[in-house]
């Protein structure tokens, strides 16, 4: 039987450590097949990110800030020259100064709540803008969503805001670039013991309460990996605007 993403070429921002989401998927998505390329922001994480690397098969390791539109450039630039082609784009970024995620919405500074959409949201855009000519023959462009985009989850703050910004940016570019048979999904998995989660305030009652009252229970980042390969393969073919819950059915909950 042949792999989801035989032959597939993709790239995935977001790896920081082995505890990432963005690591999981890159794991899932080599297991089935495909060729990667992973990002990192700077020298201070390189290291770190090609020691993971090392794990997969002949990746391609590329320096990217997402907000430096000639660092996502000269990524797209090296992608062509050594990929040919693109099929995937994994968005796995978000950002806010902890000074401004740590207060109510109502606080934020003006540069906290910029910062927090230039990173989180808005970086989106400008990948989707600089994949779509590598993907030649359609694609899929997959992006990471929490919940609190929807609904208020205190401590989550204005991230919450900056994600219902990306969710609507998902479904915008969904039709924009399905011209061009390029899909665009997002996942709103629940919550994971990542680093970017521990920065959140409560973080670790937000996690005890979910897995009480999901009817699953917590969810790994492991199972949104291979939701994340099912929305990058072609078993999703008809599926684009989606923002697609894996967090063991607590969305479906009233209380």
């Amino acid at each position: 039987m042949s792999k989801l993403l035989e032959g597939k070429r993709g790239l995935i921002l977001g790896v920081l450590n082995k505890y990432s989401i963005a690591w999981a998927i890159a794991q899932a998505a080599s297991a089935q097949g495909a060729q990667l390329a992973l990002t990192y922001l700077n020298e201070r994480v390189e290291e770190g990110v090609r020691k993971l690397a090392s794990n997969l098969t002949s990746p391609l390791i590329l320096p990217c800030d997402v907000t430096r539109d000639t660092e996502i450039a000269a990524a797209m630039d090296t992608i062509e020259k050594e990929f040919g082609e693109l099929d995937f784009l994994v968005h796995s970024v978000a950002y806010a100064p902890a000074a401004d995620l740590e207060v109510p919405v109502a606080q934020v500074s003006r540069q906290g709540y910029l910062t927090a959409h230039e990173i989180s949201a808005f970086s989106l855009v400008p990948l989707a803008r600089g994949v779509a000519p590598l993907m030649k023959n359609g694609g899929n462009i997959l992006a990471m969503t929490y919940l609190g985009a929807e609904k208020v989850v205190p401590g989550y703050n204005i991230m919450g805001v900056a994600k219902a910004s990306l969710e609507a940016c998902v479904r915008y570019l969904a039709y924009d670039l399905a011209v061009t048979d390029i899909r665009v999904n997002a996942i709103s998995a629940g919550p994971i013991n990542t680093a970017a989660a521990r920065g959140v305030t409560g973080f670790t009652q937000m996690r005890q309460l979910h897995g009480e009252r999901a009817p699953l229970g917590n969810v790994t980042a492991e199972q949104v990996a291979h939701a994340a390969v099912f929305l990058l393969s072609p078993m999703s073919g008809g599926v684009t605007g989606e923002v697609l819950h894996v967090d063991g059915g607590y969305h479906i909950m009233g209380m």
